[in-house]
């Protein structure tokens, strides 16, 4: 019985991340679509086929209805860097990754197109305190994942104050190259100046490189961090 409660529990949670998910997709379109300001809970309750009583349940306030999508790139980078072995560069662990998400060859499979809406979300951030708010949330996530990655891959304490330094700078510098990549696509309307998977790989892998004094980045033998 306890485990059957414990399942429909699982289920019931999944649920409703996929429904925040649909209604943040949405929600993010008419933001781009028609602005901030210009959209109403009634407008994305509407786009959703759901009341907007249901809106307000899942989601504060409509400014909060896009924090799922922003989060949707957080989680696919999370993911990817937690995969990273300890005897491959991060420029080739971000290039076979990036490949295989392109590829669409990831499991769970990576939808380009809410990467895609979260690049805007992003790139309204700059202009809309309420959205930057979103994405400073999910900034800071990486933050704290990218502070347990850090800490398992060079086998030091997430507590030791460098590998916090370490985790700060790294997920600084992803942020920055996400909002400059970001605005750049945009302005390009779409992603044709970063077809080139391996470059792109290097270019973050450098970024990261760069902030952390080249603490991270390199293979790792099995005897030490």
């Amino acid at each position: 019985m306890e485990a059957h409660k414990r399942s429909t529990g699982a289920m019931s949670e999944q649920r409703r991340a996929r429904l925040r998910l649909e209604i943040s997709r949405e929600a993010a379109r008419l933001f781009w679509e028609k602005g901030v300001a210009a959209t109403s809970g009634d407008q994305i309750a509407a786009a959703v086929g759901l009341s907007t009583r249901t809106i307000w349940r899942h989601f504060r306030s409509k400014e909060s209805c896009a924090e799922p999508i922003v989060l949707q790139g957080v989680v696919t980078l999370l993911g990817v860097l937690r995969r990273w072995p300890r005897q491959r560069s991060l420029e080739d662990h971000l290039a076979a990754e990036l490949t295989a998400i392109r590829e669409g060859g990831t499991t769970p499979p990576v939808d380009l197109s809410d990467e895609l809406l979260a690049m805007k979300m992003i790139r309204l951030a700059d202009t809309e305190p309420a959205l930057r708010a979103a994405w400073l949330m999910a900034c800071d996530q990486v933050e704290r994942e990218m502070c347990a990655i850090v800490s398992e891959r060079l086998e030091r304490p997430a507590a030791d104050l460098e590998i916090r330094l370490y985790a700060a700078s790294a997920a600084s510098a992803v942020r920055v190259l996400d909002e400059h990549i970001g605005a750049v696509a945009l302005a390009d309307e779409g992603f044709t100046q970063f077809a080139d998977v391996p470059a792109l790989a290097r270019r973050y892998a450098a970024a990261i490189r760069t902030a952390t004094g080249g603490a991270i980045g390199d293979p790792l033998d099995d005897r030490t961090g």
